[in-house]
């Protein structure tokens, strides 16, 4: 399977590379404000998951393929061993990594969601929008797209965050595969992997204040899996957490990794 990439110069010899992982409906650039914040110190690499952004579209969408995924970029670029940062659905990406071959990971951020099975009406509105826009094949704006997505949903930032992948090279006006997100949404919402199986490395769960993802009753399914893990809480900012409060999140994601190294 073939992603999408992109690599900042190498900022200094022997640095572990961190890789961005985006979360659902995203892609790349989503992330790019760490970026440019830890590149300077970091080798960062940003991340098109499949189905998302420019990378591949395939039938199939769950954590194993999506970490399986991650693991042959890692072997492409001959990287030995990675920090690993994901949000939403690139943190449940991230611990499935991390899972499957801790050995790869130095250490991994997780960006408000937890390892646990969440209902699968988040997104009910979401698609909706997304399939109207789909439907409209004379549409040839983001701000046709924006207008009819107001029937749905009534948040700007939300519609705003669909509207960065809106595409007219595509012909559902999407960069990702819309399809695939509705038909496996029940494996993006769920998490296959049982207590049993664990990273013990450093990890750090980073919460949105004003969001429900993360909760203290997924303390237990976070310790089972992460012993080592820790998090930290940023107030008043929801599931964008890293858009909505940048600077005070990059803060904290660079301390963590400068503990490490």
């Amino acid at each position: 399977m073939k992603l999408n990439y992109q690599i900042t110069p190498f900022a200094s010899a022997g640095a572990v590379p961190v890789v961005l992982l985006h979360g659902l409906f995203g892609k790349q650039d989503n992330l790019g404000l760490l970026k440019q914040h830890l590149m300077s110190r970091y080798p960062v690499i940003s991340v098109d998951l499949r189905n998302h952004g420019s990378s591949e579209w395939h039938p199939d969408m769950n954590y194993h393929a999506m970490s399986l995924d991650i693991l042959e970029l890692l072997e492409q670029l001959q990287l030995p061993k990675v920090h690993l940062l994901g949000h939403s659905m690139g943190g449940k990406a991230a611990m499935a990594v991390a899972l499957q071959e801790p050995a790869r990971v130095a250490s991994l951020v997780v960006a408000d969601i937890a390892p646990v099975n969440y209902q699968e009406n988040r997104h009910s509105a979401v698609f909706n929008a997304l399939q109207a826009v789909a439907a409209t094949p004379h549409i040839s704006s983001r701000k046709e797209a924006d207008h009819l997505m107001s029937e749905y949903l009534s948040e700007p930032a939300v519609r705003q965050f669909l509207l960065k992948s809106f595409s007219n090279e595509k012909s559902t006006h999407w960069q990702f595969n819309l399809h695939a997100l509705e038909q496996h949404y029940a494996d993006i919402m769920g998490w296959p992997y049982t207590p049993d199986q664990q990273y013990p490395g450093p990890v750090l769960f980073i919460k949105g204040g004003a969001s429900d993802y993360l909760q203290t009753g997924h303390q237990t399914a976070i310790t089972n899996h992460f012993p080592q893990a820790s998090a930290r809480v940023i107030p008043d900012c929801g599931h964008w957490l890293h858009a909505e409060k940048p600077a005070l999140f990059n803060g904290i994601v660079e301390r963590f990794l400068q503990q490490i190294n």
